[in-house]
């Protein structure tokens, strides 16, 4: 018998979708229903999270997908674009900045969710283009009521887009506000954008596979890509506080393409779990897996203690080691002898340091920016979405995994060029993403901002299989926390009892959940927060002191506050299909039948 939860694990045989908006499975499912098969569905699904979640995510921010073919190895997708030919460090530092702003022009990086998409529409699915994106269109054109997140996030930006961001100002605050949430939002230049890239290919070619090539060329030198350079130039209001123009241009969008490549992979107790590669954070679920000792005592203090603990070096080893730049292998991270000397490190009380490790025995470094802080040291609002008359706001993600009757599975985690990010483009109905905010404004580090090379992301979908054969896709959004949260997730999986002779996705999901906070962070101001633990109020109130004890600074968050879970399960013996998500945030929804 399972634990009670808030919804049931979906188990059927037709087809299982899971993602952080419910019109966005839904999506999903009618192109399986219609015939489509798991990669249609998700792009279906992509487009959608466009429409539906625009503070999350936006067609010119970017995604890492991990797709496993039925009868094929997993592979990864990478959707993460490079810094531009001009995005030098001399370039940012000659305008006085010490930092990549978190958002405007300065921080765009080509665009890569589009075209990854599309490579995985034609190489991988069977629908046309016209049928993937019809139901992002019909949320466009017609309408979606919006979230209250959408709300909020709108009221507070309401004053910098009537300032400053006026095109913004014309999509997002109809009436002179931000709409109310429920109230139908539409975005009717992007239906039309969408709807001309669909002409423009259809007048090209009658083939399936030609017609998303000429899409993929529409956006790369087309009309698409002549408002995003455009966007890119014109001087804007960003977190320095000052106007910049970006270095974004038609030669950056032009030359890119999104590409496919092997995961990184680790296999504990009989999982194989792949991951996207050193240009990601991935590679930290698979570490924190590596440093477990061999018996975990589960829910016990001892058990949350050797998580943070495990969680803060690999995190540390994240800043030393990780970026698009770096001459560090996974394979030397994963080592037996170097997790076995990073395992030794746990002690019996908490840690407040940076410890990143000497693998290879290679000496780390990191940014003279990651300084360890006291809290009160801090910048007011760092760790929450703020917004101040620049538009200082933290942006989030959306997620989605897709298994159908054949045994097609992905994962992916779309993010970036959120409405929050940049003004929306007047030609296009979005923005241009902010993912260079992630690189440093310091050369010789594997995460150093430079021409061509991909600032490090936090995005990290996950894929477990099981001799051999997918079984579990899943991921979160949440940037730093992303690949605690799915660790913490998985570990609920692995180490508790099944269900319905299935997986407990939904119990796993429902688990209370936490994450710390004794890194660097990822998004602009950069700040850290050592010692910090952030756990659900449902974590037993013995475990909370006896952490305390052992020098764990906690802080108790509302019950229902970590995590945005979505899981897909297939059992290959049986070929029964599950789905679960997450009840935080009141959105997420899994589907299937």
């Amino acid at each position: 018998m399972g634990r009670f939860t808030t919804r049931p694990t979906l188990q059927g045989t037709f087809g299982m979708v899971s993602s952080t908006h419910w019109l966005a499975s839904s999506a999903a499912m009618a192109i399986l229903e219609d015939g489509g098969n798991a990669f249609d569905a998700a792009v279906s699904a992509a487009f959608a999270l466009h429409v539906v979640e625009p503070h999350l995510n936006g067609p010119a921010g970017e995604v890492p997908i991990i797709l496993a073919p039925a009868g094929k190895a997993p592979q990864v997708l990478c959707g993460q674009g490079p810094a531009p030919a001009g995005a030098t460090i001399e370039h940012y530092t000659g305008l006085g900045l010490e930092l990549v702003p978190g958002t405007g022009p300065l921080a765009a990086a080509v665009p890569g969710a589009f075209d990854a998409w599309m490579l995985l529409l034609r190489d991988h699915g069977t629908k046309r283009l016209s049928d993937v994106l019809a139901h992002a269109i019909w949320y466009a054109e017609h309408g979606h009521p919006v979230l209250e997140d959408v709300q909020s996030t709108l009221s507070w930006m309401q004053h910098l887009f009537e300032t400053e961001w006026t095109t913004s100002a014309a999509l997002y605050l109809p009436g002179g506000k931000p709409p109310a949430p429920g109230q139908l939002l539409k975005n009717p230049v992007l239906a039309q954008t969408w709807r001309r890239l669909i002409s423009e290919a259809e007048v090209a070619s009658a083939d399936r596979e030609t017609q998303i090539d000429v899409a993929r060329r529409v956006w790369r030198e087309g009309f698409i890509a002549e408002a995003l350079t455009a966007a890119a130039a014109r001087p804007t209001m960003d977190t320095s506080g000052e106007r910049h123009i970006g270095t974004l241009t038609g030669d950056d969008l032009a030359n890119y393409t999104a590409a496919y490549e092997n995961p990184t992979t680790y296999t504990w107790n009989g999982w194989t779990i792949a991951k996207p590669g050193l240009w990601s954070q991935g590679a930290v679920f698979l570490q924190q897996l590596a440093m477990l000792p061999q018996h975990l005592d589960h829910g016990t203090a001892d058990y949350y203690h050797t998580l943070i603990e495990g969680s803060k070096l690999a995190m540390a080893d994240r800043e030393a080691w990780y970026g698009d730049g770096t001459d560090m292998t996974a394979e030397a991270l994963l080592s037996p002898s170097y997790n076995a000397a990073r395992r030794a490190l746990i002690g019996q009380d908490a840690s407040r340091l940076l410890r990143p490790g000497s693998p290879d025995g290679r000496s780390p470094r990191v940014s003279t920016h990651a300084v360890s802080t006291v809290p009160e040291q801090l910048p007011a609002g760092v760790g929450e979405p703020t917004v101040a008359a620049t538009g200082a706001t933290r942006g989030d993600t959306c997620h989605l995994d897709v298994v159908d009757r054949w045994g097609n599975m992905i994962s992916a985690t779309p993010s970036g060029g959120w409405l929050q990010s940049n003004p929306v483009v007047p030609e296009l109905g979005f923005p241009l993403g902010t993912r260079l905010q992630m690189a440093w404004l310091e050369p010789g580090l594997p995460n150093s901002l430079a021409p061509g090379r991909r600032p490090r992301t936090t995005l990290s979908p996950s894929l477990a299989l099981r001799d051999g054969e997918p079984v579990l896709a899943f991921g979160t959004p949440g940037g730093d926390q992303q690949d605690q949260w799915s660790l913490h997730f998985f570990l609920e999986v692995a180490l508790r009892e099944n269900v319905r002779g299935g997986m407990d996705l939904q119990g796993a999901i429902d688990a209370p959940n936490w994450h710390q906070d004794s890194f660097p962070g990822s998004f602009y101001p950069r700040s850290m927060n050592p010692g910090a633990v952030t756990m659900e109020s449902r974590i037993d109130a013995g475990v909370l002191t006896e952490l305390r004890k052992r020098g764990h600074r906690i802080t108790v968050g509302d019950p229902w506050s970590e995590g945005r879970m979505c899981a897909v399960a297939r059992d290959p013996e049986s070929g029964v299909l599950s789905a679960a998500a997450d009840p935080r945030a009141m959105q997420g929804y899994a589907t299937g039948r």
